[in-house]
């Protein structure tokens, strides 16, 4: 089941506002396309980056992905957990498998995105 509380890109990146900071992950269908993940790049903390620009790659046992930022900003935290453990993509992609932060992101940007029903409609698409 896709969230509500959050847009998606069509990239597969969810995106949730929390008071100042923007919380972006994949989602459920991508991290079941990719099958076990067995490794995330993560930004670096201070990065600058645009809307669709690749922010970091997630690799599986059946290959490696870009992930795009679904808005801009500026990357304030990332998931350290996912490091040690990023089998936690799998297991809860909408919660403890979050990737990144981002502070000062453009909140017009939001609009945008799809919303979780629009996002479902996109996974019938060829």
């Amino acid at each position: 089941m896709t969230p509500d509380d959050r847009k998606y890109a069509k990239s597969h990146e969810w995106i949730k506002v929390e008071g100042d900071l923007a919380v972006v992950g994949i989602t459920d269908h991508a991290q079941e396309s990719l099958g076990d993940i067995t490794f995330i790049d993560p930004p670096s903390v201070g990065d600058a980056k645009q809307q669709g620009e690749d922010v970091a790659v997630i690799e599986s046992v059946k290959a490696a992905s870009d992930i795009y930022a679904p808005v801009s900003g500026v990357v304030a935290e990332v998931n350290v957990d996912l490091e040690d453990a990023p089998e936690r993509v799998n297991e809860d992609p909408y919660g403890v498998g979050w990737i990144y932060k981002l502070k000062d992101f453009d909140a017009s940007q939001l609009d945008g995105l799809l919303d979780a029903a629009g996002y479902e409609a996109t996974l019938g698409e060829g």
